[in-house]
């Protein structure tokens, strides 16, 4: 199956595409697919952002502090401790 292409003209400044045909070349790629995977990449990355930001506000927080606070298990490995900012917004004055 192929896949439909369509062209855009692209206004980059000299020294932009300059440093991107490097770059490209130095990849072994054209700069055509440089520009390409850039733009891909882009999009993946927003698309993510998007999705984890949505995620997020269907968080059930309740949930995840019964969950947090429960005696069994085991500790958390380094780097994944609950952020001090979050424990003291829970804590009781």
């Amino acid at each position: 199956m192929k896949t439909k292409v369509s062209a855009y003209a692209l206004r980059l400044p000299a020294s932009l595409k300059a440093e991107a045909e490097r770059l490209a070349a130095e990849d072994g790629a054209s700069l055509n697919q440089f520009v390409s995977t850039a733009v891909a990449e882009k999009v993946s990355a927003l698309r993510t952002a998007r999705y984890f930001a949505d995620r997020k506000g269907r968080a059930d927080w309740a949930a995840f502090d019964r969950l947090m606070s429960r005696d069994t298990g085991e500790p958390p490995r380094a780097g994944d401790e609950i952020p001090e900012e979050y424990a003291r917004s829970k804590k009781k004055p």
